[in-house]
């Protein structure tokens, strides 16, 4: 049996969420969700570069169910590495009602493709966040994506903005439908409409493969309020982000708690609060129905390839 301690400081997910004000519509998904381990069952990767709490499946869909989601969406932990063990164990308990998206090496065989296909994974991660993750060379990033395109799957990508323009080349000459996590992390203290939040907003105009996650405002926020205590205009430095990104490419948005929240450092939000977060972001019942029931239905349980 593994035993692990918790990165100094850690922040544990909030135990007691508040129940949301905003009322989901029926087959809202939860886009962008994790588990963690546990680790004595599901032993956390040596290279990881954070040891987080157990956060488990039981847990997970237990939030699911208590916020008024249908599914989840649940990507693999940069902590488990490319182990998708305690992922794919989710998904076959969720009974059909949560898809995958797994880290996966090169060496990586067809039969294990299969295998995380039949288990309900539809997409790999690419994540280029230097403090979390080592460098690995494009060029088998680029063979994985050639490999999964066939069974229709995505690369999801994560990114902080600065790094946008060296990256883009690659970004674009993926041969799949590309999600990128948290709109690219924006810099949410500069303007909405100056060149760095303009070139976000160029790149998936000019790209109509690419789509983007609008979650995690607690990690981009840098004025509040925090999603706690009840407040119902948490994080607003963030919305007019968000919501440019849903208006403009109301097709091609997700949305999800990520919880349990690896990393945070300086709070833990109330996972209530960060739904009650969504109409501020898409104010109309139909941006609210593509965001969170018609986009992550079409791209994760379509039968088809998704452009």
């Amino acid at each position: 049996m593994a035993a692990f301690e918790k990165t100094p400081g850690w922040l544990d997910w909030y135990a007691n969420p508040s129940k949301p004000r905003f009322q989901v519509p029926a087959g809202a998904v939860d886009a962008h969700c994790h588990v963690f381990g546990p680790g004595d069952q599901f032993p956390f990767a040596p290279e990881r570069k954070y040891t987080p709490c157990d956060a488990s499946k039981a847990q997970l869909f237990a939030l699911r169910d208590y916020l008024g989601f249908d599914k989840n969406v649940i990507v693999q932990a940069t902590c488990h590495g490319a182990d998708n063990r305690a992922m794919v164990d989710a998904l076959k308990a969720a009974d059909g009602r949560a898809r995958g998206v797994a880290t996966v090496r090169r060496s990586i065989t067809d039969e294990e493709l299969k295998e995380l296909h039949d288990a309900g994974v539809r997409g790999v991660r690419f994540n280029f966040v230097k403090r979390l993750v080592d460098f690995t060379p494009k060029d088998e990033l680029m063979e994985i994506a050639s490999r999964i395109a066939p069974l229709g799957w995505h690369v999801v990508i994560y990114f902080e903005a600065v790094d946008l323009p060296e990256l883009w080349d690659f970004f674009t000459s993926l041969p799949t439908t590309v999600v990128v996590d948290h709109m690219g992390r924006p810099d949410v203290t500069k303007p909405v409409d100056g060149p760095e939040f303009e070139l976000f907003v160029k790149f998936m105009r000019e790209n109509p493969n690419v789509w983007s996650k609008v979650s995690c405002p607690e990690r981009l926020s840098h004025s509040g309020p925090r999603a706690l205590d009840g407040e119902q205009q948490a994080y607003r430095d963030v919305v007019p982000f968000a919501r440019r990104i849903v208006e403009t490419f109301p097709d091609r948005v997700l949305w999800g708690t990520d919880w349990p929240h690896p990393n945070l450092k300086d709070h833990m939000p109330d996972d209530g609060l960060l739904v009650d977060f969504i109409p501020h972001i898409a104010p109309t019942a139909d941006l609210q129905r593509k965001l969170l029931v018609d986009n992550p239905t079409r791209l994760y349980w379509g039968e088809s390839h998704v452009a």
